[in-house]
């Protein structure tokens, strides 16, 4: 009879120490490959936010001679479009308060405590602020822009509540309150974000479509009507 012996191999120190730096050389790629994929879905569920937000700002023209809000500047009497858009949206509010609404809420914004994630056009070109306007009166609807992402930082209010005298200042009415201002002011500074995505942010056109633009070119001329 022939007897074999079986020996149990074990990993050798070296072997391990590659397996480790395959595995380390492998999170390496992927870590930074799932954080984009990551930031990707966040600012698709932002554009399709302002796509449904697009729609039912033309419902409510339609309804309404044609008239969007724009500006809710306090003691005017005029409710925010985030309040006057509800009924035409397809994600229902829970007895009247838009708050439930995650529609208005871009997931990419930092403080989860932010209600209203976008900033609305109340610009006019004699600078004084704008409650509501014609629609039909914007001679380049493709051109100018309605909603845009929300700027974050210690200077930006937080809107917990449409109560608030703050909302107004989700308004973008002048130079400062654009993403290449420099300004840290809680009324004239930035209010239009400067990096949500990318290097710029996501934009509601007022023919209702949807596009990112880089923060270098987002001027003056795309906001006056």
């Amino acid at each position: 009879m022939v007897n074999y012996t079986h020996k149990r191999r074990a990993f050798t120190l070296i072997e391990l120490l590659v397996v480790i730096a395959i595995i380390a050389l492998l999170m390496g790629i992927l870590v930074p490959v799932l954080g984009k994929v990551r930031e990707q879905g966040k600012d698709v569920i932002c554009r399709n936010n302002l796509r449904q937000i697009g729609m039912a700002a033309n419902l409510y023209a339609e309804a309404n001679d044609m008239f969007i809000p724009r500006s809710a500047e306090w003691g005017g009497g005029i409710e925010p479009w985030f309040q006057l858009f509800m009924p035409y949206l397809s994600q229902k509010d829970i007895e009247g308060d838009y708050r439930n609404i995650e529609i208005f809420r871009c997931p990419s914004y930092p403080d989860k405590e932010q209600t209203i994630c976008y900033v609305v056009n109340g610009w006019t070109s004699d600078g004084s602020f704008r409650g509501r306007s014609r629609l039909t009166d914007c001679g380049r609807p493709g051109s100018i822009i309605y909603l845009a992402d929300n700027e974050d930082g210690p200077w930006r209010t937080i809107i917990k509540n449409a109560s608030e005298r703050d909302v107004t200042r989700c308004d973008v009415f002048r130079p400062e309150h654009l993403p290449n201002s420099d300004s840290e002011g809680v009324t004239g500074g930035r209010r239009v974000a400067r990096a949500r995505h990318k290097s710029g942010c996501n934009c509601l056109f007022l023919d209702w479509h949807v596009d990112w633009m880089d923060a270098e070119d987002i001027i003056e001329d795309l906001w006056i009507f």
